[in-house]
């Protein structure tokens, strides 16, 4: 009897496909895990607006004990009032500017033992570098980066010994942006803050596996907060351009979306389709959990890096159309 020949074909690439997920599985690090955030106490920096209030805000929804950092304490009294508003419950609020070292592991000091930190501090000027001030420059580097090694190092120790003694995971996450997978015109010292955490993610994490301490890289597109709203005004056209292209989130889509990632244990936490395309071109050396996303990695990674170039066509037109305009409009 002859079997039909469609389902033979369609039986070997599902094969074929069962059994490269089944090999991911096996070798796929860190193993998948789940943060508990109900009763835990997750620790915000930035958590003054934006992404980082609405981080805060979520958390306190789900039965975390949340305390948030930010410089100005003005507004982070009027986040407290806003949480206890929206959750009923109360955070603790911590005053300080995280490129300064003691008053960071003073303030981490006096919240106590972290066990899910959200280093979500982050500033940008958005311009090409060579009309970019160095003080600029210099500010997005040590706010972003590391105002980050800042925190991690104070808040380590605790966290270490916490998770020995009872055995449940923590978490650290890093809020970056999609500038942390591809640069942009006139995110140059930005992009290079944010590359720098996805590196200081990836090694952290290589140095934390055995101490069930789980990293988590949040790569949010544009989000409208109070900060774009500021910051979109000046901004050169050609980067306004080429940022259209991505889409933009609400602060609170994404503090849902993050704060799932870190509950799951995913190491890299992607918000838009965009995104997702974005570490599937890039994921190189990144840790994956997922033997679904690994597979999905190692399947079209090819696919991608073509879409990739064809963005990047599409941004470097944009470039060259609008210099061409400009030299246009100066000879007449």
């Amino acid at each position: 009897m002859a079997f039909p020949l469609l389902p033979l074909l369609l039986l070997v690439p599902v094969t074929v496909a069962f059994v490269l997920i089944l090999a991911l599985s096996l070798v796929i690090f860190p193993r998948p895990v789940k943060v508990p955030i109900k009763g835990r106490h997750v620790f915000v920096t930035g958590g003054s607006s934006g992404i980082g209030l609405a981080m805060a805000r979520q958390a306190a929804a789900e039965g975390a004990r949340v305390s948030i950092l930010a410089r100005d304490r003005f507004k982070l009294e009027a986040a407290r009032e806003e949480i206890r508003l929206a959750t009923g419950a109360d955070v603790a609020v911590y005053s300080a500017d995280v490129q300064d070292e003691a008053a960071v592991r003073e303030a981490v000091g006096a919240a106590g033992t972290i066990d899910v930190l959200v280093c979500n501090q982050g500033v940008y000027t958005i311009r090409p570098l060579i009309e970019q001030d160095m003080a600029e420059a210099r500010a997005q580097i040590e706010t972003n980066l590391i105002g980050t090694l800042h925190l991690v190092k104070a808040a380590l120790p605790a966290m270490k010994k916490a998770a020995a003694e009872d055995g449940t995971p923590r978490s650290i996450a890093f809020t970056a942006s999609e500038a942390a997978q591809v640069g942009i015109y006139g995110f140059a010292a930005y992009s290079a803050s944010n590359f720098g955490i996805r590196g200081l993610a990836e090694a952290l994490q290589m140095e934390l596996i055995s101490d069930n301490i789980h990293l988590s890289l949040i790569l949010p597109p544009e989000t409208d907060t109070p900060g774009r709203a500021v910051e979109v005004v000046t901004r050169p056209e050609i980067s306004h351009l080429i940022l259209t292209t991505s889409g933009m989130l609400k602060a609170e889509e994404v503090a849902k979306k993050a704060l799932k990632g870190i509950k799951a244990g995913q190491f890299t936490i992607n918000l838009t389709l965009h995104g997702i395309m974005l570490s599937l071109a890039t994921a190189g050396f990144s840790p994956q959990s997922s033997p679904l996303t690994a597979f999905a990695e190692v399947v079209f990674a090819g696919l991608m890096r073509f879409v990739c170039l064809c963005y990047l066509a599409s941004w470097y037109k944009i470039i060259v159309n609008y210099h061409a305009k400009v030299k246009s409009k100066f000879r007449t």
